[in-house]
């Protein structure tokens, strides 16, 4: 397979990184900033399931790390993996958390724009969440 057309949606939070990497990477915080899992996460195994209006969906997230690694492996029930990469890196003082964003195959250019709005708004919610 071609190499997606990829967008890294970022934001500057006014906070320790480490701060806002500890929070991020509690699947039972994600509710209160990733707007997709609103519904919440339930653990099964070494999982997280999530129950959306599309469906449920597993995510595996990367264990614990010192270095703001926050990637998830979405399955949802069609069975297509996706690959999210998100990480929390220092910036001066406070953090700059991004979000690489693949374009999926058959995904139209709306549809990836829609998502990059999607994600950043997210971004935005964490930061609306840590910078108190």
């Amino acid at each position: 397979m071609p190499a997606m057309e990829a967008k890294i949606v970022h934001i500057s939070i006014e906070r320790n990184w480490r701060d806002v990497y500890a929070f991020a990477s509690r699947p039972e915080n994600m509710p209160h900033w990733a707007s997709g899992l609103a519904d919440g996460l339930e653990p099964d195994g070494e999982d997280w399931v999530a129950h959306g209006a599309l469906g449920n969906a597993r995510i595996r997230f990367t264990a614990p790390n010192d270095l703001g690694v926050l990637d998830h492996l979405v399955t949802p029930e069609t069975g297509l993996q996706v690959h999210n990469a998100l990480r929390v890196v220092p910036n001066g003082d406070a953090a700059e958390v991004m979000f690489t964003l693949l374009r999926q195959p058959g995904m139209s250019k709306e549809q990836f724009d829609s998502d990059a709005d999607w994600v950043k708004k997210d971004l935005s919610a964490l930061k609306e969440r840590l910078e108190v």
